[in-house]
């Protein structure tokens, strides 16, 4: 039963909000650890194969066997010794692991509705890959995302993002719950097969108010005609919603197809370890080399070289002039792209360049005014700048076009929160698991301190400190696009108390 949770011992399992309680105390399991024990007591007592359980945490990627046995062994520490002493999860060898003890499904908890915007608001549902090739998913994948980003460019629509449309991916629900959790009216729903040169794609606009099919097709074509197909389903869509309208301006499409796979994989890894970064760099080269006139993958490839070396303690100067390098590529390459824009915004304040930031920044939302990375990332700088209100409001909107985001998100929402001396609030977001044993860390423990609860403070500082042995204050006061000398002091104020070094 879909949505469902599952009560073992102490324990309640939530896979749908990706939430363990014991005892009702939420207990700190990462997204990939939940994806692993949903499939484990919703078949207990059975034997699951590694190969399944890494395609149930993992989907769609080639990870090493190692690292299913890492988050098993997580598992077991967190949940602990069962009733008779034993563990709740045992392992088969060279098998798989089986989950033992008795499992009780319960009803499924929905999550709250969101209220219908002022304007026709719509999700683009991932499309399902109907190939009998497994590798055609990044297909479907593209296929969606391509969508949302054509739609999202039409002011007259309210668009939900990637990441929370994809939370839905491969889960069968009623399309009205998913319109009330997502705050829609309107859905879309389709399918794609990929085969021999050709590709069929379905696609159905879908009343969840009502329940009734406004529009659907079916497309039988070359596969060079691929992003003219995206064209003609967007049209038809922005016409059943708002009537005729005049066409934004078009996107730079890439020529090779084979480019354009190895960019829709690697967007896949951005937020992702390390390890899948630099598997990701390797990607977007690629994608370069084949099709040097695409702009996604330098994009992409600019955050990429930022995000290698945030995840190395912080980008260097080497490394933030190449990334600031290759998002000017991406925007001269197709200046209408405002994903590119607002990547090149968010570095140029970084270098301190503002009005040109501020003006990227601008024009980004101009072009598409439902990109919620664009407020995202706007509301962490304008925070920096002092503009501390217009950040809060900015992350607000940012949460209503991707309810389920990820967790970046909320380390900008908790950072936002502390500026405006909201430290209950900003202890309450930092710690959700989404960005828990982050560098958002450092935030926590300052607004712990800022509250008087110092050894909780100095604590979450230590751990931060695990991760980020080199940090120091007066480096990251140097570092980060501060406009505001009041808001600047205000955190390095909240870093002493916690005991962050100088």
């Amino acid at each position: 039963m879909q949505g469902s949770r599952f009560a073992f011992g102490p324990f309640v399992l939530d896979p749908a909000a990706g939430t363990l309680l014991r005892n009702d105390d939420p207990v700190a399991v990462g997204h990939r650890g939940v994806k692993l024990l949903a499939a484990l007591v919703g078949r207990p007592g059975e034997i699951l194969g590694k190969a399944e359980l890494m395609d149930a945490a993992w989907p769609g990627r080639a990870v090493e066997e190692g690292n299913l046995t890492v988050q098993i062994a997580q598992l077991r520490k967190l949940l602990g010794p069962a009733a008779d002493g034993g563990e709740w999860i045992s392992t088969v060898p060279r098998v798989g692991y089986r989950f033992i003890g008795a499992v009780n499904q319960l009803g499924g908890v929905r999550r709250k509705a969101l209220p219908l915007p002022d304007k026709p608001s719509i999700a683009v549902l991932p499309f399902v890959n109907i190939s009998n090739d497994p590798e055609q998913e990044s297909f479907a994948d593209g296929l969606t995302e391509d969508l949302i980003t054509d739609l999202s460019r039409m002011p007259g629509l309210v668009v939900i993002a990637r990441n929370s449309a994809f939370g839905y991916k491969g889960k069968a629900r009623d399309v009205g719950e998913i319109a009330e959790e997502l705050g829609v009216r309107y859905l879309l729903e389709g399918s794609a097969r990929r085969a021999a040169g050709q590709v069929r794609v379905n696609a159905k606009l879908v009343d969840a108010a009502s329940g009734d099919h406004l529009w659907a097709e079916r497309f039988d074509r070359g596969l060079d005609d691929i992003f003219a197909v995206q064209d003609e389903v967007t049209g038809k869509i922005v016409e059943a919603l708002l009537g005729r309208l005049r066409a934004p301006p078009s996107r730079n499409r890439p020529k090779n197809l084979e480019a354009y796979d190895l960019c829709v994989r690697a967007r896949r890894l951005m937020d992702d370890a390390p390890q899948a970064a630099r598997e990701a760099h390797l990607m977007l080269m690629r994608a370069i080399a084949l099709d040097p006139d695409y702009a996604e993958p330098y994009r992409w490839l600019a955050m990429n070289h930022w995000m290698g070396e945030v995840h190395s303690g912080g980008p260097t100067e080497p490394t933030r002039r190449t990334a600031l390098e290759l998002a000017r590529k991406a925007v001269a390459i197709d200046p209408n792209d405002a994903g590119c824009r607002w990547i090149l915004a968010y570095l140029l304040a970084y270098e301190r360049s503002f009005a040109e930031a501020d003006a990227e920044f601008a024009k980004a939302i101009e072009l598409d005014p439902n990109e919620a990375d664009t407020l995202a990332a706007l509301s962490d700088i304008a925070v920096l700048a002092g503009r501390v209100g217009e950040g809060l409001e900015q992350i607000a909107k940012a949460f209503r076009l991707n309810p389920f985001p990820a967790g970046w998100y909320y380390l900008t929402l908790g950072q936002a929160q502390y500026a405006a001396g909201q430290y209950e609030a900003a202890v309450e977001t930092l710690r959700r698991d989404e960005t828990y044993r982050t560098s958002s860390r450092r935030f926590l423990a300052a607004s712990l301190a800022q509250l008087g609860r110092l050894d909780e403070a100095r604590a979450e500082a230590e751990l931060f400190l695990v991760a980020n042995p080199h940090f120091s204050t007066r480096h990251w006061a140097a570092t980060e696009p501060f406009r505001d000398a009041r808001t600047l002091e205000h955190f390095v104020d909240g870093y002493r108390k916690a005991g962050l070094p100088e």
